[in-house]
C-alpha cells in the first residue's frame, strides 16, 4: 500500500494511494493515523471519501515527533574515500519545519551559497519501541519513502556539530507517500536510488549497500529513545555529492532536483532562492 498525506481546501488528509484515487482515512495527517495499532487494517479497509485527479502533497509526516538522520553509511562511498566502516552509527536530527512535500519548491536559505544533494532513503515508524532486538525493529517499521538531506555546506562545516547545515527551513524534500513495509516493492535486498540535478544523474546507489539497515538503525535508536509512530530515520546517502566534486557544485536558483528509489517512487522540487 501507498500512504501519504495531502492537502485538501486549506487543511490535510491522510489517504491511501491507489492507482486512480486517494481514499481518505479518517485522519487530518498520516502521523495521527499511525498511532491506531491497527493501522494496517484500517488503510487496508478504508472506503471513506475519495480525492481523484492531480494531488497536493504534503510532506508524507507533516510534523513527526523526531527526524533522525544518519552520515555516513553506504559501504562503497566509504572504501572508495579510504575510510573504516563505522562501527557505530553517525546521527544528527532535524526539525519538522525542513520538511516540505515531494513536488514543493525547496528553499536555498539567503545566508547560504553552498546548497548541496543528498539522496536517501527514508524509513517511518508506525509502532512505538524501546529496547528493541532486530525483529522488533523490524516490526516497528511502517515503511519506506524518499528524502533529499539538502544541506548547506558552509553552514554544516563552521563547526565539528552538523546540525545547523542540515535543517534550514524547507529545505528536505520528503514523499509523496509512504510504501508499506509488507510491500513486495520494497522487500527486496536492496533498491536502486538516484539523484539528477537539472538532468544530470549525480547520485547512484543501491540501498543494499547500506552499513547499517533500517532495523540495525531503528534497535540502535530504540536504545537512546522511544520512537513512535512517525517519527522519520534518513538512512544516509551514497557518493556524488556536490560538495565533493571539482570543482564542487550546488544547488541553484531555478535547479530541479529529482530524487528516485525502485519501487518507492521519486520527489521532484524547483530550488528557489529565499527573498527577504
Amino acid at each position: 500500500m501507498k500512504l501519504a498525506t495531502i492537502r485538501v481546501n486549506g487543511t490535510t488528509r491522510a489517504v491511501r494511494v491507489d492507482e486512480d484515487k486517494a481514499v481518505d482515512l479518517g485522519e487530518s495527517d498520516l502521523v495521527a493515523f499511525l498511532r491506531h495499532s491497527d493501522w494496517a487494517t484500517r488503510a487496508a479497509d478504508a472506503d471513506g471519501d475519495t480525492y481523484e485527479g492531480a494531488l497536493d502533497y504534503a510532506p508524507v509526516v507533516v510534523a513527526p515527533e523526531k527526524v533522525v538522520c544518519v552520515g555516513l553509511n553506504y559501504r562503497t562511498h566509504i572504501l572508495e574515500m579510504g575510510r573504516e566502516l563505522p562501527s557505530h552509527p553517525t546521527l544528527f536530527s532535524k526539525f519538522a519545519r525542513a520538511l516540505v512535500g515531494a513536488y514543493d519548491d525547496v528553499t536555498l536559505p539567503a545566508v547560504s551559497t553552498q546548497m548541496d544533494w543528498e539522496a536517501e532513503l527514508g524509513v517511518v515508524i508506525g509502532a512505538e519501541v524501546r529496547h528493541a532486538d532486530t525483529e522488533q525493529a523490524r516490526a516497528a517499521i511502517a515503511g519506506y519513502t524518499v528524502l533529499n538531506d539538502v544541506t548547506a555546506r558552509d553552514w554544516q562545516y563552521r563547526t565539528t556539530q552538523w546540525d545547523q547545515g542540515k535543517t534550514f527551513e524547507a529545505s528536505t524534500p520528503v514523499g509523496p507517500w509512504l510504501v508499506t513495509a509488507d510491500d513486495p516493492a520494497v522487500s527486496a535486498q536492496g533498491l536502486n536510488l538516484t539523484c539528477e540535478v537539472d538532468g544530470d544523474t549525480v547520485q547512484k546507489a543501491d540501498t543494499g549497500d547500506l552499513v547499517f539497515d533500517p532495523a540495525t538503525l531503528v534497535a540502535y535508536l530504540s536504545e537512546i529513545v522511544t520512537l513512535v509512530p512517525g517519527d522519520v530515520i534518513a538512512t544516509g546517502t551514497p557518493g556524488g555529492v556536490g560538495h565533493a566534486r571539482k570543482p564542487a557544485r550546488y544547488l541553484q536558483d531555478g535547479s530541479l532536483l529529482v530524487t528516485r528509489i525502485e519501487g518507492i517512487g521519486e520527489t521532484r522540487n524547483t530550488c528557489r532562492r529565499e527573498t527577504r
